[in-house]
This record gives structure tokens, C-alpha cells and sequence, in this order.
């Protein structure tokens, strides 16, 4: 028999998160790898929205929707040993590579960044820059 003094609460506690996180993310059980989901984008994402968490949601890949006011960049970043591609879904601007090229966004453009590269991505346009950014680890 188990009495509750016999239980700690942290083992508890392990133990519900994962009975959460086992119930929330949708895995194939013959092989073990997540399943297909969609994730609805929204118009009104002010400056961020997350669309894939990475692991145990995907196997490797994360991603967001990007909102950036003109005249403002996200900042200098890399995303270290994961490639990373931008697709530019509105406005207009500039993923500048440190030590690298500058190239033009612009709408339907998709740029490729590879891994452990630092880079920034700037509006230079008069209405919000809309962006997805997909990364994931190569092989």
C-alpha cells in the first residue's frame, strides 16, 4: 500500500507533467514520432506568435510568426546548430548575415540562413514586416 508520506511531491509533480505533456501532444504510437496538427495563424499577432514548439511536438523544428514595427529589427541572434528559414509573408526589409550578405525581403520571398550564422532581420518598410521563421537541426 502506498501512503501519501511515502510519496514526495516533487515525484508527484514529475509524474502529472508527464501524464500532461503525454495526453497534449499528439504521437503516433507505431512510430513513436509525432503526428500531423495544424496551427491557425493569426492576423492580429502583434509582434510574436509561437507555431511549432520544437520537441515532443516535432522532432526538431521550431517556429514563429514575426511582427516587426518599420524602422525596427529583431535583433542580433543566431539559432546556433539549427538552419532557419524566413518566409516574408507581408511588408518589406532586410536579413542582414554579421560578417555576411545583406538580402531584400519582400513579400513571397524566402530566405535560408545556416546554422551558427548571426544575423538580424530589419523593417525598412512603411507597414509592419510579417514573417515566418521555420528552424530545425540538420542531420
Amino acid at each position: 500500500m502506498v501512503t501519501q508520506s511515502s510519496i514526495s511531491t516533487p515525484k508527484v509533480v514529475v509524474c502529472v507533467f508527464v501524464i500532461l505533456i503525454a495526453c497534449l501532444v499528439p504521437v503516433n504510437a507505431q512510430t513513436g514520432l509525432p503526428k500531423p496538427f495544424v496551427v491557425q495563424l493569426t492576423d492580429t499577432a502583434s509582434d510574436y506568435q509561437k507555431v511549432f514548439a520544437g520537441p515532443p511536438q516535432t522532432k526538431s523544428m521550431h517556429s514563429g510568426l514575426v511582427v516587426i514595427a518599420p524602422s525596427k529589427s529583431v535583433g542580433k541572434h543566431s539559432t546556433k546548430s539549427y538552419e532557419e528559414a524566413v518566409v516574408v509573408l507581408s511588408g518589406t526589409g532586410e536579413f542582414k548575415v554579421t560578417g555576411g550578405p545583406t538580402l531584400q525581403l519582400r513579400p513571397n520571398s524566402v530566405v535560408y540562413c545556416p546554422p551558427n550564422k548571426e544575423h538580424d532581420v530589419l523593417n525598412t518598410g512603411t507597414v509592419p514586416l510579417r514573417y515566418l521563421y521555420i528552424a530545425a537541426k540538420p542531420k
